[in-house]
């Protein structure tokens, strides 16, 4: 007997030639290989599992720690449109009476409250943060969905950084856990990324991408911003461009646009195109200067640089070496830029959609007050006197949220700012009039003790100006909430909650 390789081989037996034994030994390793490799079921489905549990994780406590107020459609224009929708009572902004916004968005939340509703577990807290968690499940799926794209157009390793500066991006962390159509735009936005027919890509799904694009457009019309580049991209790259139009496009269109219409239909009362509506309003007739304008260059010089944070300058280095296939990933986030930069209204929030597409190329405690004060709000439900309750919120209009945090029927007014649509240059609203001589506006409104609130809630600017009517009408301080640490015009450092006090 002699060795050969490990094995015993009988002396005078002809020894099996080398490279039949290699060969074997070999095919095992590498149809290991090859099997994980074409079903990545296996191991990278449980390595995959294991980062969507790490994501939804992250993203939860994402939505715990962040606890600030950010702008009012985050409340106004989402959670107390579905509380009405769910349980009948609720504030309907002017946006609605103009058909400015439709109920897709919100019956996403409606559908939340009714469930709890019938399970009897309809807790005012619950209403509060069941929202936001579903918001931050949505947001770590969608987080995953951007590590496994990039896994698969490069590696697991840039994949890895990429993931990296998606979880440190401040803004991200900041927004995505709000109800915001802005932030459901943007999961909407990298959950279509993922199925676009990218060069490179085998994952592209014309069909599933323009869905998901509908649905955001249904959303929030101005969606559609940053995909005319990618959309028109794709079509001159397809081959079968009728097939394209007629068996996606088309298809895909008139139904997501169909199942809004009746959406809106049925709580309307009446058909409506509300996206053409909020095309007109807010690009057409350019009418949201009414909340403020900026610059022409704003986004250019503070929007985009800021929203990035410490990513500018691995944003700016990864576009000079970026593979010549992500170019229109750069110019959908170039032109979404320059397209929102010729309207006199910006905000921040309006190009969060293109952060995700700048991940590709590449982490303050303040305005929480006015959600604080909402639960010394909420403790009045629980009064005894609950039908003589009457709040007043004397701050600038949607400061705070209203019943989507109450959620029980008590008896409050905040100052209205609804623009003027009817071409009244004298028009001044509740809030300006209120602003301009506080003192002589609450003797005017209330001039007969009957008629007061219970509560006062205001900023601490307003108290010395109102001192005399406060120290006349018996109202005590009753609570002192922290807001922010850079009071600014009507917003104070602090809000305080005023009682009528029993004579």
């Amino acid at each position: 007997m002699e060795a050969a390789g490990g094995l015993l081989l009988p002396r005078g037996r002809p020894r099996r030639p080398e490279a039949v034994r290699l060969r074997k030994r070999r095919s095992v390793l590498y149809g290991a290989a090859r099997g994980a490799a074409a079903q990545p079921g296996a191991g990278a489905a449980g390595g995959t599992s294991a980062l969507t549990a790490l994501a939804v994780a992250v993203r939860v406590l994402n939505c715990a720690l962040v606890r600030t107020s950010f702008v009012p459609d985050e409340y106004w224009q989402s959670l107390e449109v579905a509380h009405r929708m769910a349980f009948s009572y609720g504030h309907l902004t002017w946006e609605w009476a103009q058909r400015l916004r439709g109920y897709s968005y919100p019956l996403l939340f409606a559908s939340i409250y009714k469930a709890l509703q019938l399970l009897g577990k309809d807790d005012v807290q619950l209403l509060i943060w069941v929202p936001r968690l579903v918001q931050a499940v949505l947001a770590a799926f969608a987080d995953v969905k951007l590590y496994l794209l990039v896994r698969h157009l490069e590696n697991a390793e840039t994949a890895k950084y990429v993931y990296f500066c998606q979880l440190c991006s401040w803004f991200t962390w900041y927004s995505c856990t709000r109800t915001l159509t802005n932030t459901m735009e943007t999961l909407l936005t990298i959950f279509a990324l993922y199925y676009y027919p990218i060069k490179g890509s085998k994952m592209g799904s014309s069909c599933k991408y323009l869905t998901l694009i509908a649905l955001a457009i249904v959303i929030r019309p101005t969606a559609a911003i940053p995909w005319i580049p990618l959309v028109f991209s794709h079509f001159l790259r397809e081959q079968r461009k009728a097939d394209l139009i007629l068996h996606n496009c088309i298809p895909v269109g008139l139904v997501t646009l169909g199942i809004s219409l009746i959406i809106d239909r049925v709580f309307f009362g009446e058909w409506v195109l509300v996206q053409l509506n909020f095309l007109k309003f807010n690009v057409l007739q350019n009418l949201g200067t009414l909340y403020g304008s900026h610059p022409w260059h704003w986004y250019l010089t503070q929007g985009l640089p800021i929203i990035l944070g410490t990513h500018l300058p691995f944003f700016i280095h990864g576009c000079v070496l970026a593979p010549k296939r992500y170019r229109i990933f750069l110019m959908a986030v170039i032109w979404t830029v320059l397209v929102y930069s010729t309207l006199s209204h910006k905000e921040f929030r309006f190009i969060y959609p293109v952060l995700p597409f700048c991940m590709f190329f590449c982490g303050l405690i303040h305005q929480r007050g006015t959600l604080d004060v909402m639960s010394h709000v909420q403790e009045l439900c629980n009064d005894s006197n609950q039908s003589q309750a009457f709040v007043f919120i004397m701050m600038p209009c949607h400061s705070t949220p209203f019943y989507s945090h109450v959620h029980c029927p008590l008896k409050m007014r905040f100052l209205q700012c609804p623009p003027d649509l009817t071409g009244n240059e004298s028009y001044i609203d509740e809030a300006d009039v209120f602003y301009s001589n506080p003192l002589g506006w609450l003797n005017k409104e209330f001039y007969n003790d009957t008629l007061l609130p219970s509560h006062l809630i205001f900023f601490s600017v307003l108290e010395q100006e109102i001192s005399s009517f406060l120290a006349l009408k018996g109202y005590e301080k009753t609570a002192t909430i922290f807001h922010t640490h850079v009071p600014q015009g009507r917003v104070g450092s602090h809000i305080y909650v005023y009682r009528k006090g029993l004579k």
